[in-house]
């Protein structure tokens, strides 16, 4: 799905990620579940390319449904795997997240766990090495991505600022579409470890100059950071 020229998305408002796309090449963004490598193989040919075109993959944190396909990547075409340094241990599957069991419907709740199930969530690999970032890092990958960290949802929670793409990438930091409750519209994303410090950290991207805002789960939101986490403390009351 192209949102502009240099951003197309895989995956739909359930599990997104992302790509990053320039004249050097490719940068992926999160690598949704193990299902969704169809997708991306499916994406990088709509637009005359391959895996030997993706430089990069970032993953906004180690959650499962964030890291399903970045093994078979790293393996298969050698691709980096660039993942914060407080979420190493997560995405190699060496820490378990401690998360408060969020607000459950049972219609959107099964159907989250029905998607998982049909793109193979079952079947995800951690990563077995990994290239650490830290906040404030700017990367030598397709789009000129930018680390800026965003714990809370998990100790190394990150967006990804591209300028080129008008692109901040949010991972699950915030969301626009509540996997368990079905709600849309901009707010606090569930499975959160520590809701506090996930809020607060909101404030971090809020003077990010960028025309896109992209969670891992939810529609793409097409407007500014600042207008964003305005209606997420306008939601919050």
């Amino acid at each position: 799905m192209r949102l502009n020229d240099h951003l197309h998305r895989i995956g739909s408002d359930i599990v997104a990620a992302y790509l990053i796309v320039t004249p050097e090449g490719v940068t992926v963004v999160d690598a949704g579940m193990p299902g969704q490598w169809k997708e991306l193989l499916s994406e990088l040919a709509s637009l005359g390319l391959g895996l030997a075109d993706v430089k990069g993959l970032i993953v906004t944190h180690g959650d499962d449904d964030h890291i399903g396909f970045a093994e078979r990547l790293r393996v298969e075409a050698g691709v980096p795997v660039f993942v914060h340094a407080a979420d190493a241990g997560r995405a190699r599957g060496e820490a378990a997240p401690k998360t408060p069991m969020p607000k459950m419907k049972p219609g959107p709740t099964l159907g989250f766990f029905a998607y998982g199930l049909r793109k193979g969530a079952m079947r995800t690999k951690p990563l077995t090495e990994v290239v650490e970032v830290t906040d404030g890092d700017a990367l030598d990958l397709p789009g000129a991505p930018r680390i800026i960290g965003l714990p809370g949802h998990s100790p190394g929670s990150i967006a990804i600022h591209s300028p080129v793409a008008r692109a901040l990438f949010v991972g699950d930091a915030l969301t626009t579409r509540h996997v368990t409750t079905g709600r849309v519209g901009a707010q606090p994303a569930p499975f959160t470890d520590d809701p506090t410090q996930a809020s607060a950290s909101l404030a971090r991207i809020a003077d990010v100059d960028a025309t896109w805002v992209l969670p891992g789960h939810g529609a793409p939101w097409q407007g500014s950071p600042a207008s964003i986490v305005e209606a997420i403390r306008a939601d919050a009351g």
